[in-house]
């Protein structure tokens, strides 16, 4: 199995050993770049956010340990967020 197919399924942010999504919450899928597959935990978000972009910590991405991947949801499809570079 290698790392994308490890990672793929998981939540962004949770403990190894229970990575899996949980019932009840709301996730959409990152789409590319270094966090693709992953889920992120949008429950709590209020609707206004999830229209602007994040920036997620990784260690993975262009600008190793402490850089940082940005995603956007997709206009059409607010379940996916979208790669669109990443910064340090």
């Amino acid at each position: 199995m290698d790392e994308k197919e490890f990672m793929r399924g998981r939540v962004y942010g949770a403990d190894h050993d229970d990575a899996g999504p949980r019932h009840g919450r709301t996730y959409a899928e990152l789409v590319a770049g270094p966090l693709d597959g992953l889920l992120l935990d949008v429950t709590d978000w209020p609707d206004e956010a999830s229209a602007e972009s994040v920036a997620l910590v990784t260690e993975i991405g262009r600008y190793g340990p402490g850089g940082r991947a940005l995603y956007a949801p997709r206009p059409a499809d607010r379940r996916r967020f979208d790669w669109h570079g990443d910064i340090p």
